[in-house]
C-alpha cells in the first residue's frame, strides 16, 4: 500500500549528530558538544532481541525469494572482508525491504504524523484513506481523557549521557493504575506496533525520558546536514553561560507511571495503558551498568609459561 507524504506540523527539531548518529549535546557545565546515546538504543541492552532476530531472518529469507538478483550479488561478495560486509550489509536490507519489512515503520511514522493533527486540533489530510481514518477516530476516541501539553520535544538526561525525543507530555485527571484518583502531567507515547513483548522496555524508555531536562540546541547553531561543519562546530568550547541557556526543566512531570497509547495499524482500534515508571528506571540504572560493563578491560588474558619448560615436558613425554 502506498502511504500519501504528511508533513508533520511540528518545526524541523533536527539536532546535530556525529557519524555513529548520536545527538551532539553541549554539556549543562559547557565544554565541547559530545555524542550522546540515543534514548532506545540505550535500553535495548535489556531487552530479549530472539523473537527479533528469528523475525529479520524470516524477511531476509522471503526478500531473497522475491528478489534472486540479490543472491547473485551475494555470492560474489566475501563475508570476511571488510568492504564487502558493508555490501551485504546493504543487501540484506533490500531483502528485508522486498519482503515488507520496512513497511510497517513506514506505516508506523505515517500514523504518527497523523496523530499530530488530531492532537493539535487540525483537519487531517485530505488524501489520506479510510483505514486511516479508521485509525484517526480510534486514537481520538482513545486519547480523549488526555489533554496534551507538549508535542515532540527533546530532552536529555546528564547522567545517563542520553538524548532522544518523547511523543507528548498529557495531562490526565481520573482514576489511575490502582482505580484511586490520580492527576498530572505523564509522559505518553504512541506504539503503532506489538507492544506483547516489549513492556519492559517501554517503561523504561518514558522513566528516561520523566528524568529528562529539556534541550533547545538551536542555541548553538550548525546546519545538522553539512558534515564539514559539524566536525568545525564539535571543536567549540562553550561556556557554563552558554550552556545553560539551552537548558529548562520539564513541568513537573509524574516520575511514578506514564502511559503508553497502543495504536495498531490498520485496525481501528486505540487502547491506553500504564506504565510503571520506577521499574523503567530501575531497569535504566541497570543498562547503565551493562554499558559501562562493556567497556571493562582484563577479563581474558594470555596463558604464560617458560619455554624452557614446555621444551622438556614435551622431551620427557617423547
Amino acid at each position: 500500500m502506498d502511504i500519501p507524504q504528511v508533513k508533520p506540523l511540528h518545526p524541523n527539531l533536527s539536532v546535530p549528530r556525529d557519524g555513529w548518529g548520536r545527538p551532539l549535546i553541549v554539556p549543562e557545565a559547557g565544554g565541547r558538544p559530545a555524542g550522546h546515546t540515543r534514548t532506545t538504543t540505550f535500553i535495548d541492552c535489556i531487552e530479549d532481541k530472539s523473537n527479533l532476530i528469528d523475525w529479520q531472518g524470516r524477511m531476509v529469507l522471503m526478500g531473497s525469494a522475491k528478489r534472486p538478483d540479490l543472491l547473485g550479488r551475494a555470492r560474489e561478495l566475501d563475508p570476511e572482508n571488510s568492504t564487502d560486509k558493508k555490501k551485504l550489509n546493504a543487501l540484506t536490507e533490500q531483502a528485508k525491504d522486498a519482503a515488507g519489512a520496512n513497511e510497517k515503520s513506514r506505516r508506523g511514522t505515517h500514523l504518527h504524523d497523523l496523530s499530530e493533527y488530531v492532537d493539535r486540533g487540525e483537519p487531517l489530510p485530505r488524501t489520506i484513506s479510510g483505514q486511516d481514518l479508521d485509525d484517526m477516530a480510534a486514537y481520538l476516541l482513545a486519547t480523549s481523557v488526555l489533554k496534551v501539553v507538549a508535542i515532540e520535544q527533546f530532552v536529555v538526561v546528564p547522567e545517563l549521557s542520553v538524548g532522544g525525543t518523547f511523543d507528548r507530555l498529557s495531562y490526565y485527571e481520573g482514576p489511575g493504575p490502582d482505580g484511586r484518583p490520580i492527576k498530572g502531567n505523564f509522559i505518553t507515547d504512541t506504539k503503532t506496533g506489538s507492544i506483547e513483548y516489549g513492556e519492559l522496555k517501554m517503561a523504561s524508555q518514558l522513566a528516561v525520558y520523566s528524568r529528562g531536562k529539556l534541550y533547545d540546541h538551536t542555541q548553538f547553531p550548525v546546519n545538522a546536514d553539512d558534515k564539514a561543519a559539524i566536525k568545525e562546530w564539535k571543536k567549540q568550547e562553550f561556556t557554563a553561560e552558554q550552556a545553560a541557556q539551552a537548558y529548562a526543566p520539564l513541568p513537573p512531570v509524574s516520575q511514578d507511571w506514564g502511559i503508553v497509547v497502543h495504536l495498531p495499524q490498520g485496525e481501528g482500534t486505540c487502547d491506553l495503558y500504564w506504565v510503571d515508571l520506577n521499574i523503567g528506571w530501575a531497569l535504566a540504572r541497570l543498562a547503565l551498568t551493562i554499558r559501562k560493563a562493556r567497556s571493562m578491560k582484563g577479563a581474558m588474558r594470555p596463558f604464560l609459561y617458560e619455554f624452557a619448560d614446555v621444551v622438556d615436558a614435551a622431551a620427557q613425554s617423547v
